[in-house]
């Protein structure tokens, strides 16, 4: 899915189709942009019931240019953040924490302190995306007899329980993936790596961690590339139900996604994953599954995983 700020190309095309009656989701899809991307754009840029290309583009720098006038962080303030932040730097802890006391008009998540910690991560949503496109046998869209996330079970949606497991695969230089693994309700993140996008041996890749844990594992949800089409074999091993999200569509799996996010600041695009070692990994994985989360109340994910893992296995 694209990146960044909407430029003038993309602000005609959705002038275009808005004017031909396409809904908010399938101009999303057009542009391989977020709906609510799309929304956000014809709610802040649409004057009247009218949205012009380039009175959009006016409007949006013009608001920028605001935003760029207020007052930063003072100095007192941001060393009382920085205090929080644990020696090993920022990204080992979420910045939302720190931000917390925003409630007395202090700071706020949305403050430069947030833009300060996005700064030290590469975005690769986009670069990723282009690759798969680029890459005519790992195409999207193109397998068949697939389960949609749709007939899911609707438990599965209320996070009540571990094992529904969201899957995706990120690309560095090189022919090497890393296979991605979330776990819904405790948001814990594993990381496999495989040597290519080959369906087989990206399914080796989500057997071998989840493999010794299929007691909690009942369902997998992943996009609609390809490099899974392995999914027989996952779900045979697994003895779990695999499940394909909508075509332009990540939000469907936003656990995953924003995990994603967070691997990319120690797995830049830029990286040949086939240089990267299984103790490597590992320790990333640990980082990211002991830093406290807000969604889950301020615990870690391995915290909430071991809780309700225990739970599972004095029931059996």
């Amino acid at each position: 899915m694209a990146d960044g700020r909407l430029n003038l190309h993309e602000r005609y095309r959705i002038h275009t189709l808005s004017a031909a009656g396409l809904s908010l989701r399938a101009i999303a899809c057009q542009l391989d942009r977020a709906p609510s991307t799309i929304s956000r754009e014809l709610r802040r840029n649409r004057v009247g019931r009218s949205y012009q290309a380039e009175r959009a583009r006016v409007l949006s720098e013009s608001r920028r240019s605001r935003a760029s006038a207020r007052p930063r962080i003072d100095a007192l303030h941001l060393r009382r953040i920085e205090a929080l932040l644990p020696t090993t730097g920022a990204l080992d802890r979420s910045h939302a924490r720190p931000a917390k006391p925003a409630a007395n008009g202090s700071v706020g998540t949305s403050t430069p302190i947030s833009a300060a910690v996005a700064s030290c991560s590469v975005t690769c949503a986009e670069n990723d995306a282009s690759s798969v496109a680029a890459d005519g046998a790992m195409g999207r869209g193109q397998l068949r007899n697939r389960r949609s996330m749709h007939d899911r079970p609707r438990v599965v949606e209320r996070r009540t329980g571990i094992g529904d497991w969201e899957v995706d695969t990120l690309y560095g230089r090189g022919k090497a993936v890393i296979v991605t693994m979330t776990e819904r309700r405790s948001r814990l993140h594993l990381l496999a790596r495989s040597p290519d996008r080959k369906a087989d041996n990206v399914a080796r890749a989500i057997i071998q961690p989840l493999g010794r844990m299929v007691r909690v594992v009942h369902t997998l949800t992943a996009d609609n590339s390809k490099e899974f089409a392995g999914r027989r074999a996952i779900e045979t091993v697994l003895q779990a139900d695999f499940y394909f999200a909508d075509a332009c569509a990540a939000w469907q799996r936003g656990s995953n996604e924003n995990a994603n996010g967070l691997t990319r600041h120690y797995l830049p695009c830029k990286l040949n994953f086939a240089t990267v070692s299984d103790r490597r990994l590992r320790w990333i994985e640990v980082r990211l599954n002991t830093r406290q989360r807000e969604t889950l109340a301020f615990r870690t994910p391995l915290d909430v995983f071991a809780r309700e893992a225990r739970t599972v296995a004095n029931q059996s």
